[in-house]
């Protein structure tokens, strides 16, 4: 058991070294590449993941709400944890409720559990994503016009795949590949591109850092379980929603705190921390979760 979590975690974390490697030498703007990847490559994976003959998007509702408990309750922890410790709400809730999902949790559900799980997991994904967009902006800024919501590439190729997906339209094989080699760019520059980020991410509030890194992840566990338990959830939904609840702060709390002026330095300090935990969480997540524990 020991080496097959050490197998999973091993390629994500050393793609993410080589990123904060590069990162520490070179300090390189990845704006660009950042930009196209989530215009590109991560809309090609979703489409293709969603479009996918095996895919189910029924079967996996249980995902989709244990997604949205998971965000929600999360959010709902950390709001009570700001108000009794005087940390400004607005830096700490959102920080909570957005886990890495995208650059962290797509890869390992790829790697622990196999391709047939990235489809399931690309739905906590878009449920995250989509809630980190809309109600993540207007919270940090009520002006945030949500309409805007539906011109984000990966809210639009997920729209496309799951009517590809509903309607069993046959998509041409070539087109196919095509889209699913773009797909397959995304992931390692996820990876590479959360090493950089946190190369130049500050510590400048380390406590509360350490804080967040424990609290958020123990929270997701105990939400995630709690949903299983309530839904009778089992197997490969099941595990993926361990991982999901075990997950550090996304990278993309960062940005929105830099965009939207909401203390950026605390910010960081709880990402990058809460990323450097997860060399603990993601291992207890796998523990719990591969086949042969339970609870």
């Amino acid at each position: 058991m020991l080496m097959r979590i050490v197998a999973i975690v091993f390629p994500v974390f050393a793609v993410i070294a080589a990123g904060w490697w590069y990162g520490r030498r070179k300090k390189p703007d990845m704006t660009f590449a950042n930009h196209l990847n989530m215009d590109v490559f991560v809309p090609a994976l979703v489409f293709a993941a969603m479009a996918d003959k095996s895919f189910d998007l029924v079967a996996n509702w249980g995902l989709a709400v244990g997604a949205l408990v998971g965000v929600a309750g999360s959010g709902a922890a950390a709001l009570l944890i700001a108000r009794a410790s005087g940390v400004a709400p607005k830096t700490l809730v959102p920080t909570w409720m957005f886990n890495n999902c995208g650059n962290l949790g797509l890869p390992l559900a790829v790697l622990a559990f196999g391709d047939q799980a990235l489809a399931p997991a690309v739905v906590l994904f878009l449920v995250s994503n989509l809630l980190h967009f809309s109600f993540g902006a207007w919270y940090l800024d009520h002006h945030t016009r949500l309409a805007t919501l539906w011109k984000i590439p990966t809210v639009i190729a997920s729209v496309a795949g799951v009517a590809v997906s509903l309607t069993h339209f046959p998509v041409w094989a070539p087109l196919k590949i095509a889209i699913k080699m773009l797909g397959d760019v995304s992931i390692p520059l996820l990876l590479f591109s959360l090493g950089v980020r946190l190369a130049s991410s500050s510590l400048s509030s380390i406590p509360l850092g350490v804080a967040s890194a424990m609290g958020r992840p123990l929270v997701g566990l105990a939400l995630a379980f709690a949903t299983i338990w309530a839904l009778g959830l089992e197997g490969q939904q099941r595990a993926l929603l361990i991982m999901f609840g075990a997950l550090p702060p996304a990278v993309l709390n960062y940005v929105f705190a830099e965009r939207y002026h909401q203390e950026p330095d605390k910010v960081a300090s709880m990402v990058m921390i809460g990323n450097l935990a997860a060399l603990g969480f993601i291992p207890l997540a796998l523990t719990l979760a591969l086949p042969g524990t339970s609870f």
